[in-house]
């Protein structure tokens, strides 16, 4: 197998899910007492939060690229970044290390595109969906079309992620207003949601839908595919960072 390096703690109750999500799909492909060789560099999110806020994508992509050369000395052979926003500043952290980046857009546009999906609604941090990083990364990269909720939407999307569910909370309401949000996405002629924040999946799991209509659309789960194809990168198979 080759070593994983996991660029995490944005949050670390995500990095908590990816840590249980590479290990389990390990032992499920091999058996037994196997699990995921890793290397782990988990960053303050406050500081991290805090240069986002103030628009210091430099100052973060240097902090996440010293993580990721720490990585790369511990012996990782490939780079997973825990975090759709911090892909915002993805070439900046691959130059800084020189390892070969499992993006979190391919595993995602993958999957759309495997299911026959192009026209997708995509939810995430404010910076993920009015900057156009992933967007653009899926439209030019895999022919996918996103689409984001309104102004309002979208400050509530954000709000939910950081005062929620990077503090560990998941409240009915805040469900039931997302769900709110992917019926107006429908509406919009929207075949899927992309879950666009690997915390999101925490609020509303895609496995387990609410009663009695469940979800309005497929839910892709971004967590979970970048989680998967990077089980495939360490176990030799054909995914390709």
């Amino acid at each position: 197998m080759k070593t994983l390096g996991l660029l995490g703690g944005m949050s670390w109750e995500s990095t908590l899910v990816y840590y249980r999500l590479l290990n389990q799909g390990v032992t499920a492909r091999l058996g037994g007492l196997h699990s995921a060789p890793l290397r782990l560099a988990s960053v303050d999110f406050a500081g991290i939060a805090a240069q986002q806020r103030a628009g210091d994508w430099a100052g973060a992509a240097e902090v996440l690229g010293q993580a990721a050369v720490q990585l790369r000395a511990a012996g990782a052979e490939g780079l997973l970044i825990a975090s759709n926003t911090m892909h915002k500043v993805a070439g900046s952290i691959v130059e800084a290390c020189g390892l070969p980046l499992l993006h979190i857009g391919d595993a995602t546009g993958r999957a759309l595109r495997a299911a026959g999906h192009i026209r997708v609604g995509l939810l995430g941090t404010r910076f993920t969906m009015e900057d156009r990083f992933l967007a653009d990364h899926l439209a030019e990269q895999h022919g996918v079309t996103t689409v984001a909720p309104g102004p309002a939407e979208r400050d509530e999307i954000h709000r939910v992620i950081y005062d929620e569910l990077c503090r560990g909370l998941t409240l009915p309401a805040s469900r039931d207003r997302f769900v709110q949000i992917m019926d107006g996405l429908a509406e919009q002629g929207c075949e899927a949601i992309i879950l666009g924040c690997t915390e999101i999946s925490l609020l509303t799991p895609p496995d387990h839908p609410p009663e009695p209509n469940g979800w309005p659309l497929p839910l892709f789960d971004t967590t979970a595919l970048h989680a998967h194809e990077a089980v495939q990168w360490m176990l030799l198979e054909e995914t390709r960072p």
